[in-house]
């Protein structure tokens, strides 16, 4: 097993099983550490970011924050954004990976603003709290909770460790809270939350929470090539705010028009988990391609997330997906697919 302290998220903390449980039950421990940061100072931050981003972001005071990510001109999605609005900076969140990638992409747009953009990536520990007591238990920790919405943040401490303290969303389908440390804080915060009772989550557990969830990964099921209406994207985008690049083809698609394929769940059959890239079929045709999978330690089945086309895009859609010579059934789940589980597990209609 990988240390925690290594740039990903370790394969499991011994039981897989019971890391996804305390996630449902309880209280999962994520490291998220991996991620990318960006620092974003200056006087026109706030309105720099709102002309570039698809989520309202002038509006946000401090202690506020929102999902949101930076589009092509085609409405293709760039990157992914986690944006904490701090009272003399805005700090970006990005997948792994990315930190730098993204201070070029927003630089590219910084002409005359008074901006400044930093990759801070590996200067902060951040830690997920995933679970129905993970808000109880980040309040035990450092004294406060943050207020709705999701990724409103407060400061906070743990053990004389100065803490931010975020309500998050959409990783797990369960409620969530990060805690923010400085990097050198990492080890003692990690080990004040394990002694409050939450119990470390690896990648085994991680991954059938997150595809449950219907949370894209990015480079996985959503990237450069993607058009963000055809991922879930209401946490996304404003609709009421003023222009951004792809604006345009994001609300064409809303208002005249459609894709043609849509980020959709899958419950398979049996216990072979597809690799991704694997075919979805039906009625002889190619008909999808799946992007994420995993087997389910709730369902007892695999689950998968998949591009499929918007004729066989339907909940309850039955169709299959290769796997080596054989056709697995499976059935199209609305996201999250926790809002369809017990449908799902039923098995697909014919």
């Amino acid at each position: 097993m990988a240390s925690r302290l290594e740039s990903e998220m370790p394969l499991d903390y011994g039981d897989p099983a019971a890391e996804y449980r305390a996630v449902r039950e309880d209280v999962g421990l994520l490291d998220r550490s991996d991620h990318g940061v960006v620092e974003v100072t200056g006087r026109d931050r706030a309105t720099f970011l709102h002309a570039l981003l698809s989520n309202e972001i002038k509006a946000l005071d401090p202690g506020r924050g929102c999902a949101a990510t930076l589009l092509d001109v085609h409405g293709k999605v760039q990157v992914l954004l986690r944006v904490w609005v701090l009272e003399d900076r805005i700090l970006l969140v990005t997948p792994p990976g990315l930190g730098a990638r993204a201070v070029e992409m927003l630089d590219h747009y910084l002409f005359s603003e008074k901006v400044g953009l930093e990759d801070v990536t590996g200067t902060l520990a951040l830690f997920l709290l995933a679970g129905p007591n993970a808000l109880t238990l980040g309040e035990r920790l450092a004294g406060t909770r943050p207020a709705e919405p999701a990724w409103s943040h407060a400061a906070g401490d743990v053990d004389g460790t100065p803490v931010r303290v975020v309500r998050g969303a959409g990783e797990t389908g369960e409620p969530e809270v990060w805690l923010v440390a400085a990097a050198g804080a990492a080890a003692a915060l990690w080990s004040a939350i394990r002694d409050a009772g939450a119990r470390p989550v690896g990648r085994r557990a991680f991954e059938p929470l997150r595809i449950e969830a219907g949370t894209p990964r990015f480079g996985a099921d959503v990237g450069p090539s993607v058009l963000l209406p055809e991922i879930p994207s209401g946490a996304l985008v404003s609709y009421s705010k003023g222009c951004y690049p792809g604006q345009e083809v994001v609300v064409r698609i809303r208002d005249r028009g459609h894709v043609n394929r849509r980020l959709r769940g899958l419950v398979l059959d049996g216990a072979t988990v597809p690799a991704p890239g694997s075919e979805v079929v039906a009625g002889g045709a190619v008909v999808g391609v799946v992007t994420s999978a995993a087997l389910s330690p709730g369902l007892e089945r695999p689950v998968a997330l998949a591009f499929v086309r918007r004729e066989h895009a339907a909940a309850g859609t039955a169709v299959a997906v290769r796997v080596g010579e054989a056709a697995v059934a499976a059935v199209v789940s609305d996201l999250p697919l926790s809002a369809t589980r017990d449908r799902a597990a039923a098995g697909p209609r014919r």
